[in-house]
């Protein structure tokens, strides 16, 4: 009898985030405010520490911030370009290089402005002790301790603690959605059994991105396609009642395919749309998605119908809260969501800045090739 094989065994566990860009994100609005506060607190705060008296201090600090505010915001703007270049190109430099560079580029653009201004006679006048290398080392120091909070910060919002929403997000399908769809392909098996075929197909999608990892990101146009491949499955249960209108304005197939959005954005959004839009209501109702794009943001808009005449049980919210946070996660301050009721329908508004992918192999590939989804909403603005 042959011996028997040992079988591998698989360790399952939460993965952690590959940090392979260290450098932090200065082109984002809430980090660089962030920083300012930082360094003029610090600033302020050693001015005070050595001045005789509060008035003292802020005059040396009203003095010192044209300088201090510009060395930041060049140091800022410098670290933003390498970064974009780095992933512009997929390029990964060593940690120890990325956490290099966050001290060395300040404490050069220190330097070279101490150095540039040190011929005219209001700079010597006004900073009569000012020393290059003492300003540089503190601007690395700087520098150096601004990369490790947001390092540590963007770990202590990365999976290990944030995966659970996101696995909750993921699991929210409701059973009855699963069972009352394939009762739906049930009664079309004899009488259409290419739809019948073609709504099994939509739901082995459906569930596949339900499935897969929680911290992908997707394209905007796999997203658009996912959710009409989720409409077309609710339209089959919902019949006439379930009408949707696509409005997709500035936006075009290089943005659908080069626009870099979480995975699972929007489709938790239209099944509450359908849910407590459509469900209770006995007549035909239209949900309406809206998305366009304005310069660098994108704004994505889904309303639904509200009938006051028709009692329907509040959410818990969770899709909305889980959204939130991975928005504030990714995005920081540059990312809003509102709702509300607003006359007779219930508003969902995101916007976020548009992120283009990488390289083309980052995006999420597709499980079989289909039309864009700027052309599909283009031939009709009705689910097929």
């Amino acid at each position: 009898m042959p011996p028997v094989k040992p079988v591998p065994v698989v360790k399952l566990g939460p993965k952690i985030a590959n940090h392979d860009n260290l450098i932090p994100d200065y082109c984002n609005i809430g980090v660089i405010v962030r920083t300012l506060l930082a360094v003029n607190l610090v600033v302020i705060g050693s001015i005070w520490v050595h001045s005789p008296s509060w008035r003292t201090a802020l005059f040396v600090f009203v003095e010192c911030a044209m300088l201090l505010e510009w060395a930041s915001l060049l140091a800022m703007f410098s670290l933003c370009g390498i970064r974009q270049f780095l992933l512009a190109r997929n390029w990964h430099p060593p940690a120890w290089l990325q956490r290099t560079l966050c001290g060395v580029v300040p404490a050069a653009i220190v330097a070279l402005i101490i150095f540039s201004l040190t011929g005219f006679e209001w700079f010597s006048s006004t900073f009569p002790n000012m020393n290059v290398r003492a300003m540089s080392l503190v601007a690395f120091v700087f520098g150096l301790t601004l990369q490790h909070y947001f390092e540590v910060r963007s770990r202590a919002f990365s999976p290990v603690l944030v995966e659970a929403r996101l696995q909750a997000l993921q699991a929210r399908i409701r059973p009855h959605f699963l069972f009352n769809s394939l009762n739906a392909v049930l009664s079309l098996i004899r009488t259409e059994p290419l739809r019948a075929e073609t709504t099994l197909e939509d739901l082995a999608e459906l569930f596949r991105v339900l499935m897969r990892d929680a911290r992908q990101q997707t394209t905007l146009g796999e997203e658009i396609r996912l959710c009409r491949q989720y409409l077309s499955i609710e339209k089959i249960r919902l019949g006439e009642r379930l009408q949707v209108k696509w409005d997709m304005t500035n936006t075009t197939d290089a943005l659908l395919r080069k626009a870099q959005i979480p995975a699972l954005l929007l489709q938790p959004l239209l099944e509450n749309a359908v849910h407590y839009g459509v469900e209770p209501s006995g007549k035909p109702c239209l949900v309406k998605i809206r998305i366009s794009r304005s310069i660098d943001r994108i704004e994505i808009v889904i309303l639904n119908p509200v009938d006051p005449t028709v009692v329907v049980e509040s959410g818990n919210q969770m899709a909305l809260g889980n959204i939130r946070e991975r928005l504030d996660l990714l995005y920081d301050v540059e990312a809003q969501l509102t709702h509300g009721v607003i006359g007779n329908e219930y508003e969902v508004r995101l916007r976020f800045p548009y992120v283009r992918v990488a390289s083309q192999s980052s995006a999420t590939p597709p499980a079989q090739k289909s039309p864009s989804p700027a052309a599909e909403v283009e031939k009709s603005g009705k689910i097929k």
